[in-house]
């Protein structure tokens, strides 16, 4: 699988797109005045402990107090006050010594809020969610800080391999090397990236980590709640310390300073993947230039085309997200089961995809074509296990029930990403909506395929005259010539004025129009 991250900088701030095999599957937006981004630590002051929710209401500078639940406290959370407060009123210059700190006893997991958070002190927090709606961020005193090969957690001594690296003798290794290089009061959680790495390189990541604890440690001296004491890397490093792997072929950027920073933390953490990184300066914008742009607008709306001709409809309600697949035109077989298991198998892969794509969080309702054979709702489910494996969410699928209907859940971390796809209609001046015109050609040569794959040879192609004009521009290099080498067919168009902008119908040798 080849991956390429597109980057667009703008005054407004940066737009990112993650492409799989040229398949748009993340799209990252980062605001220039971005505030309370996960993962960011700030020093917080308790405002209101609430006993009914177990729970704790914590300004950190957004008008809405932040949420930190008993759950999310962490075991270590009378160390982390005592911390907080240790570091805030240090007058040594150099910062007390972390490994000579003393952690205070566990909290119990059944515990009540105002046992912990008794008097309201400061405490330091990290952002668990982003501000979603009218909701203010969520909030832990879990503190993390995560590397390219490992997961820094102050305040404990367990060290943790990802279960994702199968071979126990790799795991041993790895566990050993940590125990050997962990300072005193630091937990360590070695990520899936660390698989084969040696020594010297967790050595140097673990390092980088400590160094940044220092600077929180650092930047707690003197401050008053509530404050930012540390800001995660901007997302384009943060993606990139997550993602980069040997499947990474291109990094795209527009902007020199980013290209910059780009290329430096690039030859910080793989020097052998320096040469991916490119500058962009042509004259075309740069989503335009890689098929960004057309993909945001096939892939956001409410329904989104697949190739064969079937089609998802996606709808938001407040508790839950409900996907409807339809088979449209599409016809695999005459057998109308597996008719259903084709269709549902390719939507299956496309909702994997919106769900990354769209960052879609909470509960997902999908109802799928009716299928009668266990074994085919049971291929369905697998499917889609599948196609997520890639979604770096935490998920969980259900089986396919009785009504056809299979239930997910995926992490929500930060608003759901949604782009208008509609665009002002030149016909009613805006006082309806269509969509946009940038994918009728994509839609009549899916039409066309369908038609060829039903043995029509002779076609007449009807559409608006300016249209018409688009399809026919250049003798020998028009699109309608293309479609006739492509399809191996007799094709013509012909213009109507009585024709809406983007209406379009094909006619057979007969003259007698195809419907759909």
């Amino acid at each position: 699988m080849n991956k390429e991250l597109i980057i667009n900088a703008a005054p407004a701030g940066v737009e990112i797109a993650l492409l799989e095999d040229k398949k748009l599957v993340e799209l990252h937006n980062e605001k220039a005045d971005a505030n309370f981004a996960v993962g960011d630590l700030y020093l917080g002051k308790v405002k209101k402990l609430i006993p009914g929710l177990n729970a704790a209401f914590v300004d950190v500078g957004f008008e809405k107090d932040a949420f930190l639940h008993y759950t999310d406290l962490s075991p270590y959370a009378r160390s982390i006050i005592k911390f907080t407060q240790m570091a805030m009123n240090d007058k040594d210059e150099k910062g007390f010594d972390f490994s000579k700190f003393q952690s205070e006893p566990e909290i119990i997991k059944t515990g009540k809020i105002n046992e912990v958070l008794n008097g309201k002190p400061n405490v330091l927090v990290q952002i668990l969610k982003e501000p979603i709606a009218a909701k203010g961020p969520r909030l832990s005193c879990e503190i993390s800080l995560p590397g390219r090969f490992v997961v820094v957690t102050p305040f404990n001594e367990i060290v943790a391999v990802s279960k994702k690296i199968h071979s126990s003798e790799e795991r041993k290794r790895l566990h050993k090397i940590v125990e050997a290089i962990r300072p005193k009061n630091f937990g360590v959680i070695v990520r899936t990236a660390a698989e084969g790495k040696t020594t010297a390189e967790l050595h140097q990541d673990l390092l980088a980590l400590i160094e940044s604890w220092q600077t929180i440690q650092k930047n707690l001296k003197g401050a008053t709640a509530p404050v930012r004491v540390m800001s995660e890397e901007n997302k384009t490093t943060s993606i990139l310390r997550d993602l980069l792997s040997a499947d990474f072929n291109k990094i795209v950027v527009n902007d020199k300073n980013l290209f910059a920073v780009t290329q430096q933390y690039i030859q910080r953490i793989a020097p052998d993947k320096t040469d991916i990184v490119s500058l962009y300066n042509n004259g075309l914008p740069i989503f335009d230039q890689f098929g960004v742009t057309k993909q945001v607008k096939s892939s956001f709306g409410k329904t989104v085309n697949l190739p064969s001709g079937a089609y998802l409809i996606i709808e938001h309600t407040e508790a839950l997200h409900v996907i409807d697949v339809n088979s449209g035109y599409k016809s695999v077989s005459n057998n109308q089961e597996d008719n259903a298991l084709g269709t549902n198998l390719e939507a299956a892969e496309e909702i994997a995809r919106q769900l990354r794509l769209r960052d879609i969080g909470g509960i997902i309702v999908v109802d799928f074509i009716d299928m009668k054979l266990p074994d085919n709702k049971r291929k369905v489910q697998e499917a889609m296990e599948a196609f997520m494996k890639t979604d770096r969410a935490k998920h969980s699928v259900l089986p396919v029930s009785k009504f056809g209907l299979l239930q997910i859940t995926r992490q929500r971390m930060r608003p759901e990403v949604n782009i208008n796809t509609s665009e002002a209609c030149p016909v009613c001046n805006g006082t309806g909506k269509i969509s946009s015109t940038l994918l009728l050609e994509d839609e009549i040569e899916k039409r066309l395929n369908y038609l060829v794959t039903s043995s029509h040879k002779n076609l007449t192609l009807v559409v608006h005259p300016i249209v018409h004009s688009h399809l026919t521009k250049g003798f020998f290099s028009s699109i309608i010539k293309k479609w006739k080498k492509k399809f191996r067919i007799k094709l013509k168009a012909q213009a109507n004025t009585n024709y809406q902008l983007i209406e379009f119908r094909f006619f057979d040798e007969h003259d007698e129009e195809i419907k759909f």
